[in-house]
């Protein structure tokens, strides 16, 4: 039996040196392969130096290598030299020269994400979901993301044309005037008097302090008249993933905002919200659309988990990955994807986007002349007259009718949004009232109604089955 046991320990024990060996070998092997690709890579170089039909350097080559291997991964990886790394960091705070303009790779082919507010981009007529073909008449079909955008950016003042295609449209050419792009990350306004509206446009440093600023200011505008707010975060190419983390919270009493999660489980990071909610319940509406990505759709994804915001526009870009930007020698960098977003529900915002809760899409709308047409009760020849007629109100009509012709509304899906908001707080408000009442009419009831000392006394044939009926 002993010699049994030790015949199976041993039989393990070289299965074990077996699989470790080769493992080894394994280990050696890929050793040998990289080696040897990375004399062939010197090869290439050298010939390459010798044989191509005009000279370049060995800094040219060497940095397209590296390009070329970080971009071959995915769309969002890539290596930046120290002009690069300069005006990334720019961007995120929030000034820097170009056209105003986010882009990505798609298939090769340049994909605008979304225009910049108040940018030359925005301002020409640039929308999220163009393809941009050429700049100043030469094909960017081939090039590198870099490569593009370094063609874009230029001295402020000077031009760069740039032919874009757009779907179902015929392709046209801008010509636009770079500028210094001072980024106002955060905007609001009171709309209809009673609805904060804040516009934000990229997740730069700080706008949660700007966020909270804009809804305490319009508190202390409106005092109790705030019947709930607008986040528009439309053509919001993203930004800073600490500051959508941030944002989220100022709405977010409890749970999980966003995880982001590696290909290594213990990697995984679970950003939580803090109590207090600015906006105090009140109901909000995030507008999204095909150029919301990365932070802005992080912000959506949370508030529609929790069922703190109701998402109104169309599919976000689905933008889902996390890029770790890793500090090089010599003042260059490497942007790398490192992980996934997921939304507190554990969706993956990767290549699928946030769905609003109510799809509306861009829409022009205007108002229908009814060339006095239409019949009502007021038309009627003897009808009665209302005594409660306001008469400013009959005055404002007259001056609105004096004006004439048609009224447009530029923003469809802004308008859904404020109607949706008010909808939102009359239900709440109402629903609210109704409950009071309820309250008040039972303690009305318990108060009025007397409840009395003896039982009454009945005659007939039932009052003499109690004993202080009979006689």
């Amino acid at each position: 039996m002993l010699k049994k046991s030790l015949i199976v320990s041993a039989l393990v024990f070289s299965l074990f040196a077996c699989a470790s060996h080769a493992k080894e070998a394994q280990k050696d092997e890929d050793s040998t392969n990289t080696y040897e690709l990375l004399n062939i890579f010197g090869e290439v170089m050298e010939r390459t130096k010798a044989s191509y039909v005009e000279d370049i350097t060995d800094k040219q080559l060497i940095e397209a290598a590296i390009n070329g291997m970080l971009t071959s991964l995915d769309p969002h990886s890539s290596y930046l030299n120290a002009d690069d790394f300069k005006y990334m960091n720019e961007q995120t705070q929030g000034k820097f020269g170009g056209l105003g303009i986010e882009i990505t790779q798609e298939n090769g082919i340049v994909k605008v994400i979304s225009p910049i507010d108040d940018t030359p981009a925005a301002k020409a007529g640039i929308k999220a979901g163009d393809y941009i073909t050429d700049i100043d008449d030469e094909t960017v079909i081939g090039l590198t993301l870099n490569e593009v955008v370094n063609k874009l950016r230029g001295k402020v003042g000077t031009k760069v044309k740039v032919t874009i295609r757009r779907v179902n449209a015929k392709p046209f050419t801008v010509t636009l005037k770079r500028d210094e792009i001072k980024i106002q990350s955060v905007k609001s306004e009171i709309k209809n008097d009673d609805i904060l509206y804040i516009r934000i446009s990229g997740f730069n440093e700080d706008i949660d302090v700007a966020i909270k600023k804009a809804v305490d200011d319009a508190r202390g505008k409106l005092k109790n008249k705030l019947a709930g707010l607008v986040i528009d975060v439309r053509n919001n190419p993203g930004g800073l993933l600490d500051q959508a983390v941030k944002v989220s919270d100022l709405f977010l009493e409890q749970g999980e905002i966003v995880s982001t999660r590696s290909r290594n489980e213990e990697d995984t990071v679970k950003f939580s919200a803090t109590a207090g909610d600015i906006a105090t319940n009140l109901p909000i509406v995030v507008m999204i659309n095909e150029g919301s990505a990365s932070a802005a759709e992080i912000l959506a994804g949370a508030l529609q988990d929790h069922h703190r915001a109701v998402i109104l526009g169309e599919k976000s870009f689905g933008k889902g990955s996390v890029q770790t930007v890793i500090p090089l020698r010599n003042s260059a960098a490497m942007r790398v994807t490192t992980a996934r977003y997921y939304t507190p529900s554990g969706r993956s915002i990767q290549a699928k986007g946030i769905v609003p809760d109510i799809k509306v899409k861009q829409a022009k709308i205007e108002e229908i002349e009814s060339y006095d047409l239409n019949i009502s009760e007021a038309s009627l020849k003897g009808a009665l007259k209302n005594e409660q007629v306001d008469k400013n109100a009959q005055k404002d009509e007259k001056k609105t009718d004096a004006k004439g012709g048609k009224k447009e509304i530029k923003d469809y899906q802004l308008v859904r949004a404020l109607d949706m908001v008010k909808a939102l707080y009359l239900f709440a408000q109402n629903d609210n009232q109704h409950f009071v009442k309820k309250e008040e009419v039972a303690e009305e009831k318990t108060v009025v109604v007397p409840v009395p000392e003896k039982r009454p006394v009945y005659k007939g044939k039932k009052a003499g089955k109690s004993k202080k009926g009979r006689k």
